[in-house]
């Protein structure tokens, strides 16, 4: 269900809900049916009655969709802030229950608000004055949601569209008034008891050059994950424990143990209590209690809940005296999960938590033999690592090549030690046990810096062909089938293409050309069949986040760019450069051209450097390119009209990528000889604004498509109606980021081609 274009009609679900009754209703028609055919008919049944579920829950959710005409004007709306506040370089983030307001408005949405330009920025100035539980009563312009969308990228929508975020905005400062200081509502009364914990954790850790690890404490006791420094991440990731450090559920395991020994010893000292009810049922009761306050306090995430649901089918099995098989237990958990979230496949997590567990279960049921504590724990590091091979790849296009040492040493601490020492942190008059966590925090990680900083710590490679993921997992099951079963060591045969097979690239004499979608910016990958091409770098985001890294470095890393033999910086704006820092320190470029004035930061950067200059021509396999801008003199003051402006030719057809020229750049390009600006193929000049794509230069280049790079109802009001009715009326066709997504361009002596991201991915909830 999760991978349709659009919702199927009612008739067609009611007729898809019948037909898998009927099939039920067959399989127990006769003896013959239910010995041969019952198993077929029933999976067929299963399957039919999940799509329906899952659509009628997708179906209710669509129908808060936030009204087109509630884009952009001002709305009143009355309601309480549901979760932690997250914060943002100028304010918070925080997610909002509507209890009043105009009709069409969502029930949950997502808001901003940033404190005004003229606020202090000294840690004196004053905080945005928002809290969880608190009623408010807000003017705020809202629309719906949209993200980015990039080949291989992340589905922004897909995870608001999961967590019922039906429209996100901003807060009007000005108009704000706090109603209510406290809701008292179960669900309101968590998070006000999650922001009071973080609270204290913050005030009993306040030193960030003491206590540079107080998030990680934050994110084990909370699991707020915004509060650890994105720095520490990338720590994580090269290391393989990013499970560690969020609530997991090995972590709600441990708890649910502990309370579980717990209530059982304390049962067993009373005379009477055990008369009642035995002590491993009220131990059973008491440890699933334990886990499930862990998990309220955790924010209820796919693993904790995975956990949750699991250790309460053991507490009912234990409580009716039956024993149920692992498998039996790790089923009913799945079942549940995707009753109650049936988007919860989008989630990467999902994948990772369930097949990791099956995979414990496989190794701990015995079928590889008995054997030595220490080669079980080998068995399972080898299980877990073999096992989610594939799907790391799939979904990241890296893993670890440390993590089973680093797991080796961090499972036992962090699960044993610090989060226990974080959780009863939480308890008043405990705070000094947070420093002693943090001292344990600050001794692992540096360990985990050390295998980080190692030059072989991480395998990243492109995104593996569907095909060659599935046969690995198929080569994954061959070698963990039970001992002696002959030559299981062909399966990690089947693990070669895997890591081998590289993403096809274009012929000698074509080039692909892809504009990312960056939102408000421009980023553009240009690739021939053995050089790859970066012209600019799309916006930053904030002081941690910007298009280099959340967008640019994981997509080249996707396509197999292992190197860039060139990036083009057409001009200092932020929206151009913001992220070619990150791209740099992501990967070897061999060329950055640029007309970056010298004092800019990148002029430090260690890679070699050139100022773009007209007249400038290379060729790679067949693929001309040609500098058409800007000249040995500044035309005038503005970074605008210092861009670099490139023509791409190949087999006879041209793209003309034209960055933020304004009108006094495009009469020193019409002043050139006319076949060297014309193109088939144009960006237009700084995202359709009126000073840009006067009628002379849009004659000029006679482009045939033209492609906005345009974020979605930015703040400039890009693209400018007059000067889209100027390219309509040229004839062109028009291609915009922000409708379309990322946008592939197909240049050969064959033709041109287009590809459109949104209408290769296209899903039901993706907006318009």
């Amino acid at each position: 269900m999760q991978q349709q274009a659009a919702l199927p009609s009612l008739a067609w679900l009611g007729g898809l809900g019948a037909g898998a009754l009927l099939l039920l209703g067959l399989r127990e028609s006769a003896p013959a049916v239910r010995r041969f055919v019952a198993p077929v008919l029933l999976a067929a049944a299963g399957a039919a009655l999940g799509f329906v579920w899952a659509a009628t829950f997708a179906q209710l959710r669509l129908n808060d969709e936030l009204p087109a005409t509630l884009e952009g004007p001002d709305i009143e709306l009355t309601g309480v802030v549901a979760g932690l506040p997250q914060a943002l370089e100028r304010g918070v983030r925080f997610e909002f229950d509507v209890e009043q307001a105009v009709a069409g408005v969502p029930p949950h949405i997502s808001l901003a608000w940033y404190r005004g330009r003229d606020d202090a920025d000294d840690e004196a100035s004053p905080r945005v004055p928002v809290r969880a539980g608190e009623r408010w009563h807000f003017t705020v312009r809202l629309k719906r949601p949209h993200g980015n969308l990039n080949p291989h990228g992340f589905d922004y929508e897909a995870w608001l569209f999961e967590r019922g975020i039906r429209a996100t905005g901003y807060v009007r400062p000005k108009s704000a008034e706090r109603i209510d200081a406290q809701v008292w509502r179960p669900g309101y009364a968590v998070e006000m008891l999650r922001e009071s914990i973080r609270d204290r954790f913050r005030a009993a850790l306040p030193d960030v050059t003491s206590a540079p690890y107080a998030g990680i404490l934050i994110a084990l006791a909370v699991g707020d994950q915004h509060a650890i420094d994105p720095e520490l991440w990338q720590s994580f990731a090269r290391t393989g424990i990013t499970h560690l450090m969020s609530i997991s559920g090995l972590h709600v395991t441990m708890l649910a143990g502990l309370a579980y020994a717990l209530v059982n010893w304390l049962w067993r000292r009373s005379a009477s209590l055990p008369l009642h009810l035995p002590a491993q049922h009220a131990a059973a009761v008491g440890g699933f209690l334990a886990a499930f306050g862990y998990c309220l306090l955790a924010g209820f995430a796919v693993p904790a809940q995975r956990t949750l649901y699991m250790l309460g089918v053991v507490a009912l099995a234990r409580l009716s005296g039956r024993e149920l098989a692992s498998s039996r237990v790790l089923l009913l958990a799945l079942l549940l999960v995707l009753l109650l979230d049936p988007w919860a496949v989008l989630a990467a997590g999902f994948w990772l938590s369930f097949g990791a567990v099956a995979l414990l279960f496989h190794i701990g049921s015995g079928r590889l033999g008995p054997a030595h504590w220490l080669i079980e724990w080998g068995r399972a590091q080898w299980a877990v690592t073999l096992g989610m091979l594939p799907a790391l790849l799939a979904l990241f296009q890296q893993f670890s090549l440390v993590s089973p040492l680093a797991n080796a040493v961090a499972i036992p601490l962090v699960s044993f030690v610090i989060t226990p020492l974080a959780l009863l942190g939480t308890l008043p008059l405990l705070d000094p046990l947070l420093s002693l966590a943090h001292f344990f925090t600050a001794w692992l990680m540096r360990f985990i810096d050390w295998l980080a900083g190692l030059p072989l710590a991480m395998w990243q490679q492109a995104a593996p062909p569907a095909w060659a993921v599935l046969l690995a997992l198929a080569g994954g099951i061959w070698l963990l089938l039970p001992r002696g079963f002959p030559s299981r060591w062909l399966g990690l045969m089947a693990f070669l293409p895997l890591l081998t097979v590289l993403p096809p690239r274009p012929a000698p004499g074509s080039a692909e050309i892809t504009v990312l979608d960056v939102g408000q910016g421009l980023a553009i990958h240009v690739q021939t069949a053995t050089h790859d091409l970066l012209f600019d770098a799309g916006p930053a985001f904030s002081a941690d986040a910007d298009s280099g890294n959340r967008i640019i470095a994981p997509y080249l890393r996707a396509m197999g760019v292992r190197r860039l033999d060139a990036m083009v910086i057409s001009h200092a704006d932020k929206d151009h450069e913001g992220g070619a820092a990150s791209v740099l320190a992501a990967l070897p470029v061999a060329l950055l051209r640029t007309s970056l004035p010298f004092e800019h930061p990148l002029s430090a950067q260690p890679v070699a450097h050139e100022l773009c200059r007209k007249g400038e021509a290379w060729d790679w396999d067949g693929v001309a390119f040609a500098m058409l801008h800007p000249g040995t003199d500044p035309l005038s003051r503005k970074t605008n009209d210092l861009s670099c402006v490139l023509r791409v030719t190949a087999g006879g057809r041209s793209m003309l990528l034209t960055s933020d020229i304004e009108a006094v750049s495009e009469q020193s390009l019409l002043a050139g000889p006319p076949p060297a600006l014309a193109a088939e193929v144009m960006t237009v000049p700084h995202h359709g604004s009126k000073t840009s794509s006067t009628p002379g230069f849009i004659a000029a280049v006679a482009a045939r498509d033209v492609i906005f790079p345009v974020g979605y109802r930015n703040r400039f009001g890009h693209p400018k109606e007059e000067v889209v009715a100027r390219y309509l009326e040229s004839g062109a066709r028009l291609h915009r980021t922000d409708a379309d997504g990322a946008v592939g361009v197909s240049l050969a002596a064959a033709g041109i081609g287009f590809r459109h991201e949104r209408a290769e991915r296209r899903r039901y909830w993706h907006a318009g």
